[in-house]
């Protein structure tokens, strides 16, 4: 049986693991509202007309009255409660689902993220986990929620979904069903208000549901659906040993062979399959002959497969003997339907030897169109082994099988004498094997023939000579002939290959040593040390990198240690530098530098050059080492680029950063001293010009304005004096045993005038024990949250400060009622100079006054945190400040001693 014949192992392993675990159906959909979970709810009630046991672990009508009439009828299970920050939350129940076992489950929304409290983060993985207990699923999902999409639809859509699932997920669907709506009815449903609630829908329009966006969506999700039916389909054959090709897709293959027009074939299956739209590969099968081909085109069949990659193709060297037999497998397996081959002339010295590559694939690929692609080859007969190494021709090898022949002579003489041996031919046989595996193919062919003739001369009759009497003498030899022949081929060929392996597996470690210590280096200098020492290792040599510098080429890292190089290198790395081309010794451009220069580019911009000199001045590179140069200087500048976008992008951070904090200090300055000191000049204007037509509450008034203003001008003022002590580290607790109520007290005091149309609750624990702080500090932080609550809630509403003990951790509440603070910026809203959005009106502000509280807490080893208010209405800045060991109760205060 061919092994094309067989199913693949791992195809049957994947199709026995489906056979124990459920099956998932996904509803796929490439917006909201095309209709995903109407759909599921129609096929669970077919299932349930044929008697399957079907169960609703979640499903979200979103008020529809058409869905909702399609979950009656369907048992639905009750939603577990999960409370979370003083809320409760209904989420699917999995373990009643487990519990329950139903034949099939509906999940609604996949890329559904649960509460925290959970037992899994994602809904997906819920249904991870009823799929490995065998319950089968259906599921919806769309298309923008996969994670590899996600950028490509916040570019299309301009909107960024946060709730994504792995691509893997859709992969492991046992089906998918594709929902779609054309993008004018699905905008007419919105408009209908059957996707979204009306306040929703507005925004949608604007945003997501445009004619444009919905039609790149849709096509997203039939290229998603049509590929993963693909990759069904592909599995299936292999699982069921179906030959194939299932021309369904087209799928092209490209065969690179040592032909000199190999990069005019790569470049036409290129325009082949851009005009079809279609994936491509090209492939290099190296037999045992690739160690007797001449470096010239094994450099051009890496050239080939190089730009092949390139060029976007999926790019593959095989092993094998049969040239036909190993592309004709790969291309079933991935079911290609096009091979592309270019015209050659025979393979093969001898007629009989070898045959025509492309013209047995002509005769044995009855399955696949063929497609031969004229080239300007000239005509192209591989000579033996022994022709083409012959500018190295190897006169050990014929001395050591002229040797051998003469050592088999004597020792079958020898033993002829004593022994009468039937087959003394059997010891030419092994000097042939002995001969072909130390020095290949030439010389044992010459041991072949030496043989013969000595074993005619020495052991038939007549002796001595070489005619032969006897016919049946005459067949022995001739069949010796052939025997030593068909032996000497057969062991250089083992030979060959075992040097072809030996040195790809020596490229491979090396290649694999040197990715991995550039991997872990952590910066350029890393970096460029470990390529110049890895460089100069193998090559046995020197190497250096130089970088750019002020508009010229500075040497950067060396090995060993170099810091200097004559004109001619220096002219040969410039030129190799500005011409983005190999420079030095070995090359066409000043070959008589001592240095090989060649630059280091990547797809962006070239970065460097790599020099290289050889310890033996006379010795240039092989095409192997060149390859082999090549390959770790393509890695070198792909890690040097790295290293560098690594700095740039924390510049760019950095210069954001500080153009953010400029411009926000600006906007402050100009804002929010502006504000209070027009009117202190207003009322001392006020003052001055009327003071004689002013009577005494008028007076009171304006100087009470004047009063205010300067207070909230020294707020502002401190908070900057505070903010910089906190960045630059001169603000340090003076710490000391205190009472939080004393604190608390005392800061709702001092800004009893920011309260004066409030109410402030304060409830504080009792059991409330002694904290080292700074009371300073803390109050000046317990004012700051204050005076933000007053700022950012409607006036008149509440204030609550609450207090309690957690375990060694004392939890200090600011709650108001105000509109609260988005998810995203809880956490930002502690950073200098950030403030929330809210449309056109803007609270007057710094700023500042809580990233002063963050760092006031923080220097007392706490933490501090913003969190919706109680039923989600307003906020609450909460601050957790550790509790003293009772040890530290009996020290003495440093700072009063």
């Amino acid at each position: 049986m061919a092994e094309s014949d067989r199913p693949s192992p791992d195809a049957l392993l994947a199709e026995a693991n489906r056979e124990r675990r459920g099956r998932l159906k996904i509803f796929l959909g490439a917006a909201p509202g095309v209709g995903k979970t109407y759909a599921m709810l129609e096929a669970a009630r077919d299932q349930k007309r044929e008697h399957v046991d079907v169960v609703i672990g979640i499903v979200e009508t979103h008020g529809r009255r058409d869905t909702q009439a399609l979950v009656e009828g369907l048992e639905e299970l009750p939603r577990k409660p999960v409370e979370y920050r003083d809320r409760v939350f209904p989420e699917m129940d999995l373990d009643a689902i487990l519990k329950r076992r139903p034949r099939l489950v509906l999940v609604d929304e996949l890329a559904h993220t649960n509460v925290p409290g959970s037992r899994h983060l994602k809904r997906h993985q819920d249904v991870a986990e009823l799929l490995a207990a065998g319950i089968d699923v259906y599921s919806t999902l769309n298309v923008q929620h996969l994670e590899s999409l996600n950028d490509v639809v916040e570019r299309i859509a301009g909107v960024t979904v946060r709730e994504t699932v792995p691509d893997g997920v859709l992969q492991t669907a046992d089906e998918i069903e594709l929902i779609d709506l054309p993008p004018q009815t699905l905008i007419k449903r919105l408009a209908e208000g059957k996707v979204y609630v009306p306040e929703q829908a507005r925004r949608a329009v604007d945003h997501f549901f445009s004619a444009g966006t919905l039609t790149a969506l849709r096509e997203m999700a039939l290229r998603v659906a049509a590929e993963r039916v693909d990759a069904q389909m592909v599995s299936y054959m292999r699982a069921h040993a179906i030959p194939g090709p299932w021309p369904t897709r087209e799928r092209i293959l490209v065969c690179v062979g040592p032909g000199t027009s190999v990069q005019r074939l790569v470049r036409t299956a290129k325009r082949t399959a851009e005009r079809r739209q279609a994936p491509w590969m090209a492939v290099h099968v190296e037999t045992y002959r690739h160690a007797s081909l001449d470096e010239e085109t094994k450099t051009r069949i890496s050239e080939a497969l190089r730009l092949a990659e390139q060029l976007g193709a999926e790019t593959m060297v095989i092993q094998g003997d049969d040239t036909v037999a190993e592309l004709l497998d790969l291309a079933s397996t991935r079911n290609v339907s096009q091979i592309i081959v270019g015209r050659a002339e025979r393979d093969g010295w001898l007629p009989f030897r070898h045959r025509n590559v492309t013209a047995e694939l002509l005769a044995r690929a009855d399955r696949f169109d063929v497609t031969v692609v004229a080239g300007d080859d000239e005509p192209r007969r591989q000579l033996p082994v022994l022709a083409t190494r012959q500018a190295g021709f190897d006169w050990t090898g014929y001395a050591v099988a002229a040797a051998a022949t003469a050592a088999a002579s004597a020792l079958g003489y020898g033993l002829s004498l004593f022994l009468d041996l039937p087959n003394i031919s059997l010891i030419y046989l092994m000097a042939v094997l002995l001969v072909a595996i130390r020095h290949g193919l030439g010389p044992s062919i010459a041991v072949s023939v030496a043989s013969f003739l000595a074993y005619n001369f020495f052991f038939t009759d007549p002796l001595f000579t070489l005619d032969i009497s006897d016919t049946r003498n005459i067949l022995t030899v001739v069949f010796f002939l052939i025997t030593a022949f068909i032996t000497s081929n057969l062991a250089a060929r083992v030979r060959m290959q075992v040097e072809s392996t030996r040195t790809s597996a020596r490229r491979t470690t090396n290649l694999y040593d040197f990715s991995r210590r550039i991997a872990a280096a952590a910066n350029q200098d890393d970096v460029l040390w470990a390529v110049v020492h890895h460089v100069a290792a193998t090559l046995r040599g020197r190497s250096l990198i130089l970088l750019p510098e002020r508009d010229s080429l500075t040497i950067k890292a060396g090995f060993p240690p170099e810091d200097r190089l004559d004109d001619k290198a220096r002219a040969a790395a410039d030129w190799a530098w500005s011409h983005g081309q190999p420079a030095g010794r070995g090359s066409t451009t000043l070959p008589t530098s001592e240095w090989l220069f060649l630059p280091l580019k990547t797809g962006r911009a070239p970065v460097g050059v790599l020099g290289v000199q050889i310890e033996a001045g006379d010795r240039l590179l092989s095409p192997e080492e060149n390859r082999l140069l090549d390959t770790l200087a393509d890695q070198a500048a792909l890690a040097i680029e790295r290293t560098s976008l690594v700095s740039d992008i924390e510049q760019a951070r950095l210069a954001a950063e500080t153009e953010r904090l400029r411009s926000a200090l600006l906007s402050s300055l100009s804002h929010d001293l502006r504000t209070p000191l027009a009117s202190i000049l207003g009322a001392s204007s006020s003052l001055i010009s009327y003071d004689a037509s002013l009577n005494a509450v008028d007076r009171l008034d304006l100087a009470q304005t004047i009063q205010d203003e300067a207070e909230r001008l020294n707020r502002f003022v401190q908070n900057l004096l505070d903010m910089t002590r906190l960045g630059s580290g001169q603000l340090k607790p003076r710490a000391d045993w205190v009472d939080p109520r004393d604190i608390i007290a005392s800061a709702v005091e001092r800004a009893g005038k920011l309260l004066r149309r409030r109410a402030v609750k304060v409830e504080i624990d009792p059991a409330l024990p002694l904290l080292r702080l700074d009371p300073m500090l803390m109050e000046q932080v317990i004012f700051n949250l204050l005076d933000n609550a007053c700022k950012y809630s409607p006036a008149g509403t509440p204030i609550t400060i609450w207090t309690v003990r957690r375990d060694d951790t004392v939890l200090i509440e600011v709650c108001d009622q105000g509109p609260g603070i988005p998810e995203e910026d809880r956490e930002r809203v502690f950073d200098m100079f950030y403030r929330v959005e809210d449309g056109d009106s803007r609270t007057a502000g710094t700023g500042l006054g809580l990233a002063i509280c963050r760092g006031i807490i923080e220097a007392h080893g706490g933490r501090v945190s913003a969190q919706p208010g109680l039923n989600g209405a307003g906020t609450c800045v909460v601050m957790r400040l550790p509790v003293p060991a009772p040890a530290e109760l009996v020290e003495p205060n440093p700072e009063s001693a």
